[in-house]
């Protein structure tokens, strides 16, 4: 049977679920989830010539970037799955970049996609959209719990038992605990910039727009689409134990993490992008990385490995 998520469920010696977020921390996930998704709603208007400059976009696409590559290349890749090591100037960079993209501390989020792989679409899995059934209604319901539902629930999954090796490290603890400023940073900064660059509270307030509130609704739904709708549809053309799948309309976007089905199938590859036309580009961030000495110990994927995983062998 499979295990209960309950508190006292247990694999091994711990608990799957730890303790529940502070009551103003569990408003601000709500405030995190919706304002920018009502501000990227009121964008679509405003994109038909008033309200938005070369300059608002140019800054949207940069801190887009910055932001979502501290997700997929450092919160995932690196210190969730392990897929390359780093120097430590390139570790904290990691974990700064990725906190602000404003999808919680990294010890939640490294704990909780640690435990979605540990239960990959059962239950147990904090966003598989198969917890439901396969009734039309569950699949509505299922989509919608994988894509944003998940995040409102209360209580944290436990991190003594799926990041401990992050709360034993001095530098990730002290990113965890600098969330809410690293957040206040990465929607102001953009305004300061945008303030700076025209010399006018115009300016500030477009740039903190869409550079801001709409680039963070940006991050959020392609972030929260490959725990949806790439386990969903797609192809699955390798091996893995649960319905992970590549959606290839997401792979420039969410910077390669759409080739999900090769990701679920081996998750320690530090490319996920691996047959021809498949576009990685958190891939090609780590190659860099690579070469500049920065990264090391690369898990590139091998040739007789994904021949192994592919379901066509």
């Amino acid at each position: 049977m499979p295990e209960s998520t309950g508190t006292s469920a247990k694999q091994g010696p711990k608990p799957i679920d730890g303790e529940q977020r502070p009551i103003p921390a569990h408003i601000s996930v709500y405030a995190f989830a919706i304002v920018p998704l009502i501000a990227a709603l009121i964008a679509v208007p405003m994109l038909w010539g008033w309200g938005v400059s070369w300059l608002d976009l140019s800054l949207a696409v940069a801190f887009y970037t910055l932001s979502i590559l501290g997700v997929t290349v450092g919160f995932h890749r690196y210190f969730t799955h392990g897929s390359f090591k780093a120097k430590r100037p390139l570790r904290v960079a990691l974990a700064v970049a990725g906190s602000m993209a404003v999808q919680g501390p990294i010890l939640h989020w490294v704990a909780d996609h640690r435990r979605h792989h540990a239960f990959s679409d059962r239950e147990g899995d904090p966003h598989s959209p198969w917890l439901f059934g396969t009734s039309p209604f569950a699949i509505v319901r299922g989509f919608w719990h994988a894509h944003i539902g998940w995040i409102f629930r209360r209580t944290l999954t436990n991190q003594r038992r799926f990041a401990p090796d992050l709360l034993a490290d001095r530098d990730m603890r002290i990113v965890h605990k600098l969330f809410g400023p690293l957040t206040l940073a990465t929607m102001l900064l953009p305004a300061l910039i945008g303030g700076l660059v025209t010399w006018s509270w115009w300016g500030a307030v477009t740039a903190f727009f869409w550079a801001g509130l709409v680039r963070v609704a940006a991050v959020h739904h392609v972030t929260w689409s490959v725990n949806s709708i790439c386990h969903m549809l797609g192809e699955r053309p390798f091996a893995a134990r649960d319905r992970s799948a590549n959606f290839w309309p997401l792979a420039i976007l969410s910077m390669g993490e759409s080739w999900h089905n090769l990701h679920h199938a081996d998750p320690t590859s530090a490319r996920h992008g691996v047959r021809r036309g498949q576009i990685d580009i958190s891939a090609r961030v780590i190659w860099a990385f690579e070469k500049l000495g920065w990264a090391y110990d690369v898990r590139w994927p091998r040739p007789e490995r994904l021949a192994k995983l592919s379901v066509a062998r």
